[in-house]
């Protein structure tokens, strides 16, 4: 017999009706929980969670790469980690090349820092250190020698010196100025601080994108319930008891696509039937680049981490080389007109092995200004303005891409997420008011 579709509900019982009437609710709740379970898919846990099962490791590498990209598995781990945080190295280095590569050259942020400032601090800072130093290295390298001066003639070697203090760190600042772009990488740098801190990169979506998220998870009931009025009045009309569970994996894959588009999408503003649609983030990408800025200023470029990284990061011998040898000729000025009676009375290798420990020692010393914590913090409002200023200029693209494109290729883990649920939401319904119409 052909199959007879009551398409006007005629024929509905009650029971019908209330079949009808809490499919779109229950889509709504589950569109609502997919959104609201989804956000903390996205952000937590900050480190993995879960236990190692033997030789999955292995397996890992065999996987399709779909699978291989959920947290946990490479390491031969199953349990899960927030996607955010999770590719917080890769945020990094998008964040990189996308934005803070855009934002200036290393050379332009260190200018922002204003070199004259800082030479200045270090000289106050290092003064008072001086001559405890020099005493040091001369009894160390030359204790004999050291020790005959008489005592005027220490303190006038030791005021020689502090003279040529301002000449010798102005020569530093100048030296790391005239060399920062080969001296700092601002990529080693954020990827490094973002994988050692992934809690950051959740507050730079946290800080500025809360309300937008927020709004993304009322939303999740609203596309929900629109999407079960259809799913309603087919299930309805065909009555087949497999079809609302699978209709429910529709459901909950769409919910979570429109939640993600309705945050990134569209880059520029643009208007459908006279309604402005625009990206949440997009539309308040000023006050997102205040708080970008705080945040990148006060936590990852820092004087006091260039500080570190100058010293102590991947060109770190290079850095203290190419200071030391420009402060040889400071040091050799502070010796004066009895340089060359000096040079003669301990020997050229002596002489030369004082003043290179003299730089090498003086270089540390003069570096470690750059990470005082106080000093730093007030350098940053200088850094918080250029990349506020820059991140305000950005291409919207640009600044989504920013913001997105480290968790693009994990989103379907989301989407799945949202189909599991929504299969499970059909199921349930299922399970409470049977089937209807057919």
């Amino acid at each position: 017999m052909p199959l007879q579709v009551d398409w006007f509900f005629q024929d509905a019982d009650l029971h019908d009706w209330i079949h009808i009437l809490t499919i779109p609710v229950f889509t709504g709740i589950v569109g609502w929980l997919i959104n609201w379970t989804g956000l903390i898919m996205l952000f937590s846990p900050v480190r993995f969670h879960g236990f190692t099962v033997p030789g999955l490791k292995q397996l890992a590498r065999v996987l399709p790469r779909k699978l291989q990209e959920v947290p946990g598995i490479l390491q031969g781990g199953v349990g899960w980690q927030g996607i955010v945080p999770a590719r917080a190295a890769k945020m990094g280095s998008i964040a990189v090349d996308k934005a803070i590569a855009k934002l200036g050259t290393p050379a332009e942020f260190y200018q922002q820092l204003e070199p004259e400032q800082i030479a200045e601090h270090i000289v106050q800072v290092f003064e008072p250190d001086m001559p405890r130093m020099i005493e040091d290295i001369m009894e160390r390298e030359h204790p004999n020698l050291w020790r005959d001066l008489p005592t005027p003639a220490r303190r006038a070697i030791i005021a020689r010196v502090q003279a040529q203090l301002p000449t010798v760190v102005h020569s530093i600042t100048d030296e790391i100025g005239v060399h920062i772009d080969q001296l700092l990488d601002p990529k080693i740098m954020v990827i490094d601080h973002f994988e050692r801190n992934p809690a950051l990169v959740v507050r730079i979506f946290r800080d500025f994108g809360q309300r937008e998220l927020n709004l993304m998870v009322a939303f999740g009931f609203i596309f929900g319930f629109l999407l079960g009025i259809p799913v309603a009045m087919i299930d309805y009309w065909f009555g087949i008891p497999w079809l609302l569970p699978i209709m429910g994996v529709l459901v909950g894959w769409t919910t979570n696509a429109l939640g993600m588009w309705l945050i990134f999408e569209p880059p520029e503003e643009k208007r459908i039937l006279g309604i402005k649609v625009h990206g949440l983030f997009l539309r308040r990408q000023d006050e997102a680049a205040e708080v970008y800025a705080r945040i990148i200023a006060d936590d990852v470029i820092t004087l006091e981490r260039i500080g570190d990284f100058l010293l102590d990061g991947p060109r770190g011998d290079r850095t203290r080389q190419m200071l030391a040898t420009a402060m040889a000729p400071a040091i050799d000025q502070a010796a004066g007109p009895v340089r060359g009676a000096v040079r003669i009375a301990v020997g050229a290798r002596r002489f030369d092995s004082i003043r290179d420990a003299v730089a090498t020692e003086a270089v540390d010393r003069t570096i470690t200004p750059f990470k005082d914590p106080e000093f730093s913090k007030r350098q940053s409002d200088k850094i918080r303005k250029l990349v506020a200023q820059r991140t305000k200029e950005l291409p919207p693209q640009d600044f989504v891409d920013m913001m997105r494109s480290a968790i693009k290729e994990d989103e379907w883990m989301l989407y799945a997420h949202g189909a599991i649920m929504g299969f499970a939401g059909g199921v349930l319904h299922l399970l409470l008011f049977g089937t209807a119409g057919g």
